[in-house]
């Protein structure tokens, strides 16, 4: 029997927080806050649609800043959709998610499982990636995904400052 490889290839990052639960949730499902906070260095976000409930549409573009870089999408974008699959308040959001693109290398559905627990002051936060698309560098995506979440602390750390 041949196995799918897409459905072996994952990436596992974690990023303390120092915020509540409820605090990082809320970046998790708030459109304004994605289009700054998950958003790799040398790129710019997009959000198109964002419809955070089970089930709802979210639709996102990232573009490169640098002119040779090329993007999964266009020239020099990374366009994603997908739906919010399950979301439990302060703890988890599941997003399934596709790029739009024309090569099959970076074709078919992925799974992002955020997940939120109370953690030395504050919240440890995981995002697990799995079926990476064959063209996704399981390295690349960490490393993006890293940013991001670093990202994601200073942007909710700086709102809990009075």
């Amino acid at each position: 029997m041949e196995q799918d490889d897409r459905l072996m290839k994952s990436t596992r990052v974690t990023q303390h927080v120092r915020a509540p639960r409820s605090a990082v949730y809320r970046a998790l499902l708030d459109a304004d806050a994605i289009a700054t906070w998950r958003v790799p260095a040398g790129m710019t976000g997009h959000v198109h649609e964002f419809d955070a409930r089970e089930g709802g549409a979210f639709r996102v573009s990232l573009t490169y800043a640098a002119p040779e870089r090329v993007g999964k999408s266009g020239t020099h974008t990374d366009t994603y959709h997908g739906i919010f699959g399950t979301l439990v308040p302060d703890t988890r959001v599941v997003e399934v998610i596709e790029f739009e693109t024309a090569d099959p290398a970076y074709g078919g559905v992925m799974t992002m499982t955020t997940t939120l627990a109370d953690a030395d002051g504050g919240t440890e936060v995981v995002v697990v990636h799995e079926g990476l698309p064959a063209g996704v560098s399981a390295a690349d995506n960490a490393a993006g995904t890293r940013m991001a979440l670093a990202n994601l602390a200073r942007f909710v750390e700086a709102a809990q400052r009075p």
